[in-house]
Parts: C-alpha cells; sequence; structure tokens
C-alpha cells in the first residue's frame, strides 16, 4: 500500500502513515449543480487502479440510494449502490433494531423508503430529514407535541446548510436544534458527523479507523466529524468550503487542499 508522509506548514517531514481506504463525500466534492467536478472521474479511476477501496458518504436526505446513484451514472460517476451510505440506510437500520414505528417529518420523494415501517401501531419515534417545502410551521408543531409526549428524536443529519445552484439554503441542523430547543431534549443523529455513520462506512472496508481518510468540502460534518471518529480528514476547496475553515479542521490533524488532483496526489 502507499506510504503517506505528513508534512506540517514549513513541510517538514513528521511521521508517516498509511493510507489505505478512502471515503468520499458527494455534492462538492464529486459534482456540483449536476455536473462532475474537474479531476472527479480522474480521481475514482486512479484510487481504483492504486487498488484503493472508496466507500461513498452523503448526507442527503431528498433522494432515494438508487436515484443518487443513477444521477452520479448520468454524470459518468459510477458509484456501486453498496458503496454508498445515506442517512436513510442508517435511519431504516436503527428503527428496526429498535422497533420504533417513525413519524416523518422527510422530504416526499423519500417517505418511500419508510413505508414498511408505518401503520404497525402508533408513532414511537420522530424521525427528521430534509424536508425542504414541507417544513411547515404545522410540520413542526405536530412533532413538537409527539416530543413532548415522550417520543425520542431522530435526525437523519445535522447540517446548517447546503449549496443549492449558487447559493446556500438552510439544511436539517436549524430545524432539528429548533425542536431540540423547544422540547427541551437532545436529537439522535443519524448521519454525519455521528461516528456510528463514519464507523458504519470503515467496517464495510473492514479497516481500521485511522487507515482510512475522510474527502468532504464540510469542514464541521465531513473532516471534525470524520477526525473526532478517528479517521483521517481531508477537506477540499470546493463546495460548501467557506474561507478560514482552514483553522477548523489543521489543528485537529485535518488537511486542506485545493482540489481532487492534489488529494489524489496526497493519498498516492
Amino acid at each position: 500500500m502507499p506510504e503517506v508522509a505528513r508534512r506540517g506548514p514549513e513541510s517538514d517531514l513528521v511521521g508517516t502513515f498509511m493510507i489505505h481506504g478512502v471515503l468520499l463525500d458527494l455534492e462538492g466534492v464529486l459534482y456540483a449543480g449536476g455536473y462532475p467536478l474537474p479531476g472527479a472521474r480522474e480521481a475514482l479511476l486512479s484510487l481504483r487502479a492504486a487498488g484503493i477501496p472508496i466507500r461513498f458518504v452523503t448526507n442527503s436526505t431528498r433522494v432515494t440510494r438508487a436515484a443518487i446513484v443513477n444521477r452520479l451514472a448520468r454524470i459518468g460517476l459510477d458509484v456501486p449502490i453498496q458503496h454508498l451510505f445515506t442517512p436513510a440506510v442508517a435511519a431504516r437500520q436503527y428503527l428496526i433494531e429498535r422497533r420504533l414505528v417513525p413519524h416523518l417529518l422527510v422530504h416526499p420523494d423519500l417517505r418511500g423508503e419508510f413505508a414498511d415501517l408505518l401503520g404497525a401501531g402508533p408513532p414511537s419515534a420522530v424521525l427528521l430529514g430534509d424536508a425542504g417545502p414541507d417544513f411547515s410551521y404545522a410540520a413542526l408543531n405536530q412533532c413538537f407535541r409527539l416530543l413532548l409526549d415522550g417520543l425520542p428524536l431522530l435526525s437523519m443529519g445535522a447540517n446548517r446548510y447546503f449549496r443549492e445552484g449558487e447559493q446556500l439554503s438552510l439544511d436539517i441542523g436549524p430545524f432539528m436544534a429548533a425542536l431540540e430547543y423547544a422540547a427541551e431534549l437532545e436529537a439522535v443523529v443519524l448521519g454525519k458527523p455521528a461516528a456510528a455513520f463514519f464507523q458504519a462506512a470503515v467496517n464495510s472496508l473492514n479497516l481500521p479507523a485511522h487507515d482510512v481518510v475522510m474527502v468532504g468540502d464540510d469542514a464541521e460534518m465531513d473532516i471534525c466529524g470524520a477526525l473526532s471518529a478517528g479517521l483521517r480528514g481531508v477537506l477540499v476547496r470546493s463546495g460548501k468550503y467557506r474561507h478560514g475553515d482552514e483553522r477548523r479542521v489543521e489543528p485537529l490533524g485535518g488537511r486542506v487542499f485545493d482540489d481532487l488532483d492534489a488529494v489524489v496526489d496526497y493519498i498516492l
């Protein structure tokens, strides 16, 4: 396996470690606005040619896993569905293991993922996703009242915002925080930055976390979350990256690169 030298700000050799596996974020790292980002296809080809296994992790909760894979295929990015980890998959597993019936506040396109778990009795958990236009006052109030009745709050992520076209839009996090504050409880987060979400992807590689690097564009959810879970972390200056994010990840041991070409060079 390739050996990677860690270099500090002055490029002095301060140690070596091995990278045996890679977790890749999707939106903002491999593609944006329906088009692959420069170097995305080449990055996948280079990593695969080097024999480094890849898993794909996303906090997208507006579409199904199959729809994500089909969208990527249309722009020339080959992602096997069994290698794609989404919060919806984690949420289904959590609900099934605990025999919970969800009250859903999710995007209409994602409701079908949980259809078989509904109707088995009264709801026993509130499941929150990026509901988009369904984040109405009435819908949030209904969730709030169920939480007051003692139901737990499950959230498929905690992201503050996401990039939509040329602008940033609110994601799950602000709505989760509002319900937490109003009902005086803490949500169980099932997507990034939850350590269990990263660990599920790492486990599929049969590797220890410290041999795996997470590559993302979100300093908090992707990189800080991965570092807290024991992985390596690389932030790419694309997508959701904002000037100054370096100060959030570098003190924790994360690295920052301009593009995927530089990331692949670093890994290989």
